[in-house]
């Protein structure tokens, strides 16, 4: 039997990734981002907050990265998220690109734990993006 859907044939790869992160585990990341402020004067000389937001990015993988021994190195992670919820998300911020999402992100948050952004890579197929992986490491609280 042949499938004679008349779905756009490229979207499978995406339709695969996020089938495969739901039933891998299926976790939501957060990414924490500095909102936009209207008078950017004013908030240049510290009289308007920063405010912050979390974006939710779901399906995601967590995953610890294979160690190698350093003194006072510290673990690495890997994060697999979905293209289509970065998409999404591009799409409801107003966003040029995934990069410019990822740029402004603060914090990475994965139940509970922080992580900061080292890099950002992304898989291909039939020339649509359809996994971005990103390489963490934990963010330690530095006391003043």
């Amino acid at each position: 039997m042949s499938d004679t859907a008349p779905r756009n044939p490229t979207g499978a790869p995406q339709m695969l990734a996020d089938a495969l992160l739901r039933c891998a585990t299926g976790t939501t990341a957060l990414l924490r981002v500095a909102g936009a402020n209207v008078d950017t004067s004013m908030s240049e000389i510290g009289l308007v907050a920063t405010t912050f937001a979390e974006v939710p990015l779901s399906p995601a993988l967590m995953r610890k990265l294979r160690p190698t021994w350093q003194e006072g190195g510290q673990s690495k992670w890997e994060l697999l998220v979905s293209a289509t919820c970065v998409e999404q998300q591009v799409n409801a911020l107003d966003l040029a690109s995934a990069q410019s999402l990822f740029s402004m992100t603060l914090v990475v948050c994965v139940a509970g734990q922080d992580y900061l952004i080292e890099s950002i890579a992304s898989n291909e197929a039939f020339g649509q993006v359809y996994l971005y992986r990103l390489l963490l490491r934990e963010a330690h609280q530095q006391g003043v």
